[in-house]
């Protein structure tokens, strides 16, 4: 684990496929500073998902209709993402040796990557049009769930009894808000469209449980390696990909002609549309620094743990914001989620001891072998 590196400076990192040479800059930390580090981009990723999510379902409460707009603005701010590239981009840092077929093959790894990523944004646009903000953020905290299955396929991840435990709690826990006929539907929302937000959410956080996996898989097989600038290079060629497909779907569709209209009708001013807008897309670049971050400094599995804590977290927000209502129901599906987080957690516990016990005997036995 990253924290024996920092704590033991003489030990090389080790790359998943064998020794690297480049050394972390987070090797020369101190074990506080590495905290305050983790912390930080923990408190991005929260505020920045609970932010993007109540402002978004703001922008539909007070007039905003466009499904287009709502997913082009959760990619459309990537540009912020370059000042934390280029400001801590380190000079030590070799350069990519990638060969130009390899190079070809990346450009379409990072298409392909886009326009997934722009699919699922529209599926978390309709699934927060057609639900509120408290179940839609219940139901999306199933992406934990999804991200063990496609782990355990694609990244050859161990499938344990914690982690089954964890998949069905959190599937029971959408599965109960999904059957709940006390809902609190949006007004207008009919019981059909109720039920097709709940499915376009289920697919959605099926969809960026995928998305983490094949970036996973992208590091492992193409890059072979996994530095800050990597990993904020992916995330900000992908969302350059994802932008370009919303904007011709923008236009495509012809939702593009509705805008006017629509933030001349929206309730609360044309100001405060944009400023809806802007701030949505920004609280959305907020969080990319934290999921970027926390992979950077911990891994991408932690990164998606602590997103699905924000998910479960953001219906107390949402309750104080909007004043959904609370039932029964929903607080049920609330505690299990939690319970759902809190075995995935406590499988990820169990695994780091592991590790840092055979790391230990390890050690011991190249002691032994030198004395």
């Amino acid at each position: 684990m990253l924290v024996d590196c920092i704590t033991e400076k003489q030990e090389p990192i080790m790359a998943k496929d064998g020794p690297s040479t480049y050394r972390s800059p987070l090797h020369t930390l101190k074990r506080w500073h590495w905290w305050l580090l983790v912390a930080l981009n923990i408190f991005f990723l929260i505020v920045g998902q609970a932010a993007a999510v109540l402002l978004g379902k703001f922008y539909y409460d007070k007039g905003g209709n466009s499904k287009w707009m709502a997913t082009l603005v959760q990619t459309a701010a990537f540009p912020i993402l370059l000042i934390p590239y280029f400001f801590l981009l380190s000079p030590d840092e070799p350069s990519s040796t990638l060969s130009p077929r390899s190079i070809l093959n990346l450009v379409a790894i990072y298409c392909v990557l886009g326009f997934l990523i722009a699919g699922d944004n529209m599926l978390y646009s309709i699934g927060l049009l057609y639900l509120s903000a408290s179940t839609y953020s219940l139901i999306c905290a199933t992406q934990l769930a999804f991200n063990a299955i496609f782990s355990y396929f694609l990244n050859h991840q161990k499938f344990t009894a914690l982690i089954l435990n964890s998949v069905i709690i959190l599937s029971l826990s959408s599965a109960l808000l999904a059957v709940n006929d006390d809902s609190d539907k949006p007004s207008g929302v009919s019981q059909g469209k109720y039920i097709v937000g709940i499915i376009t959410a289920v697919a959605a956080s099926a969809l960026y449980s995928l998305l983490l996996s094949l970036m996973q898989l992208t590091f492992e097989k193409v890059l072979k390696k996994e530095t800050f600038s990597i990993v904020l290079e992916m995330q900000i060629c992908t969302a350059l990909v994802a932008t370009c497909v919303t904007i011709v779907g923008l236009f495509a569709s012809g939702e593009w002609r509705t805008l006017s209209r629509e933030m001349d009708s929206f309730t609360t001013g044309k100001l405060s549309y944009v400023m809806t807008l802007v701030w949505t897309a920004i609280s959305w670049q907020v969080c990319s620094v934290g999921v970027v971050g926390l992979i950077f400094v911990v891994s991408s599995l932690f990164s998606n743990v602590i997103s699905t804590l924000s998910l479960a977290v953001t219906p107390i927000a949402s309750l104080v914001v909007f004043h959904d209502k609370m039932n029964g129901v929903k607080i049920i599906a609330m505690l299990m989620a939690f319970w759902g987080f809190a075995s995935y957690i406590y499988h990820n516990y169990l695994d780091e001891v592991e590790v840092r016990k055979n790391q230990t005997d390890a050690n011991n036995a190249v002691n032994d072998s030198c004395s």
